[in-house]
C-alpha cells in the first residue's frame, strides 16, 4: 500500500467539529427526560420542512418507514402496483411491498441513472389500460390497479419530475418522491418556471438520515415531507401506533417514531447542511475537471441543466470495475459500488419472474459503476491522488490487454 488512507466516507471529522453542540443535545435530553416526541422533535420538523420548502415534516425512525408511511397515507392499498426503478437500494421496494403493493420496474436514463420518463410512459401506454369506469389504470398482465410512481432521486440528483408528473396527472397516479439520497437537491421546473427542492414536488417525499447521508443522524432516522395537511396528520398517527391522542387509536399503526435525541442532533447538523452540500458540489466540479484533463476511459456523472445535484455519491463508470476497485484499494483509496445487482435480479424478487436483459440500461450501468470518495472535507490533494490512481489503474489494464493481444 502507498500513501495515507483516503476513506470512501469520512464521518469522523464533522462529528469532531460539532462535538460540543452534539454533546449538549444528549445532556439536555438527560436533564429533561425528553426522549420521545416533544419540542425538540417539533423544532426539527419545522426546520426541515422549511429547508425543503414544504408545509409539513413528519419525523420517523428510518427512510424505509418514511416511504412506507407516505405510500399508505397516500392511499396505496394491498394489491396495487407501484412503478419504480431497479437501480436503487432495496428499501425502496421493501416499502412498496410492506404497504401491500407490488413494485413494477421501468428502466433508467443512461445519463442520470434516474427513472426514465419515456420508459414510464411506454409501460403505462403499452402494458396498461385506463378503465374510465373505475377511473383506474390497470396493468394488463396482472389485472391489478397501478396507483403510484416512486421516482428515486439517486446519488443526490433529482429525477425529471415535470415529465413524470405529466404522466402521473394524465393517469391519476400518486407521486411519492424517494429523496433518501437528495437532501437539498434542486430541480428546475419548466412548467412552473422556478427551481424546486427535493421533497416538495410529489404528494409526499421520504428522506433517510442514515449516518452516511448528506444529513445524517447518529443512528437510524428518517422523515416525510408534504404540503398535504391530511396526509401529514395520518402519517403522524401511523408512526405512533395509529394514535390520534394517547390511547385513542383511530387505526392500526406502527412503532416508527423519531426519538428526540436524534431529532436534536439533526437540528444541529441541519444548520450546516447547505455548506456541506456546497462543499460536495465543489468536490464534484474538481473531480470533473481532473477527469476531463486525464482523458481516460472514465465516464463522469452527468448533470443536466435543470439539475443542481448535491452529490451524496460521486459515481463513475469504468471497464473491469472490480479490478479497478482492487487496484485502488492497494493504494489505500476507499471506493464502493451502488449497486452491483439491480433489484429485478435479486433473489428477493425471483418470484416476479424478471430475467437478465429486461432493463438493459440499468444492467449495463450496474456492471460498470464505481463510487469514488465523496464527503465535505475531502481535499483537492486527495482528489488528485484518487484520479491519478484511477487513471494509472486503467492504463495498466490497457497495457496488459494490449500485451496479451500481441502475444
Amino acid at each position: 500500500m502507498s500513501g495515507k488512507a483516503i476513506p470512501f466516507l469520512d464521518l469522523v471529522t464533522m462529528h469532531k467539529e460539532l462535538e460540543p453542540e452534539l454533546t449538549e443535545v444528549f445532556k439536555r435530553a438527560l436533564n429533561t427526560a425528553g426522549f420521545i416526541g416533544g419540542p425538540v422533535l417539533e423544532q426539527f420538523e419545522k426546520a426541515f420542512a422549511q429547508f425543503c420548502d414544504t408545509k409539513y415534516c413528519v419525523g420517523v425512525s428510518s427512510g424505509t418507514d418514511a416511504l412506507r408511511f407516505a405510500l399508505i397515507a397516500g392511499g396505496v392499498k394491498s394489491g396495487d402496483v407501484v412503478i419504480t426503478v431497479p437501480n436503487t437500494f432495496i428499501a425502496t421496494t421493501e416499502a412498496i411491498s410492506q404497504a401491500g403493493a407490488e413494485p413494477r420496474f421501468v428502466d433508467i436514463d443512461e445519463y442520470t441513472y434516474n427513472m426514465d420518463p419515456v420508459r414510464v410512459r411506454e409501460y403505462v401506454e403499452n402494458s396498461c389500460t385506463f378503465d374510465s369506469r373505475l377511473d383506474l389504470l390497470i396493468d394488463n398482465k396482472t389485472g391489478k390497479p397501478v396507483t403510484a410512481i416512486v421516482p428515486v432521486h439517486l446519488y443526490g440528483q433529482m429525477a425529471d419530475m415535470d415529465a413524470l408528473q405529466e404522466v402521473a396527472d394524465q393517469y391519476k397516479l400518486l407521486v411519492i418522491e424517494d429523496a433518501c439520497q437528495a437532501h437539498g437537491a434542486k430541480y428546475f421546473s419548466t412548467k412552473e418556471n422556478r427551481w424546486r427542492t427535493a421533497g416538495s414536488i410529489g404528494k409526499a417525499a421520504a428522506f433517510s438520515f442514515y449516518p452516511g447521508k448528506n444529513l445524517g443522524a447518529c443512528g437510524e432516522a428518517g422523515a416525510i415531507t408534504t404540503n398535504d395537511e391530511q396526509m401529514a396528520r395520518k402519517m403522524r398517527m401511523l408512526r405512533d401506533h395509529g394514535q390520534s391522542k394517547k390511547y385513542y387509536h383511530d387505526m392500526e399503526g406502527y412503532n416508527g417514531r423519531l426519538d428526540a435525541i436524534q431529532a436534536g442532533l439533526l437540528s444541529v447538523k441541519l444548520k450546516h447542511l447547505s455548506d456541506w452540500n456546497e462543499s460536495r458540489q465543489e468536490c464534484a466540479r474538481k473531480y470533473n475537471e481532473l477527469l476531463a484533463a486525464a482523458k481516460g476511459s472514465v465516464l463522469a456523472p452527468y448533470e443536466p441543466a435543470w439539475s443542481r445535484a448535491v452529490y451524496h455519491l460521486y459515481v463513475v463508470q469504468v471497464e473491469n470495475r472490480e479490478v479497478v476497485q482492487a487496484l485502488l484499494a492497494k493504494e489505500n483509496i476507499g471506493t464502493a459500488i451502488h449497486y452491483p445487482i439491480p433489484l429485478h435480479l435479486q433473489k428477493a424478487y425471483a418470484n416476479q419472474g424478471y430475467r437478465p436483459g429486461e432493463f438493459p440500461v440499468c444492467e449495463k450501468a450496474a456492471e460498470r459503476i464505481l463510487s469514488l470518495p465523496m464527503f465535505p472535507s475531502l481535499s483537492e490533494a486527495d482528489q488528485t491522488r484518487v484520479v491519478d490512481a484511477l487513471v494509472r489503474s486503467l492504463q495498466a489494464m490497457a497495457a496488459q490487454t494490449a500485451a496479451t493481444v500481441s502475444e
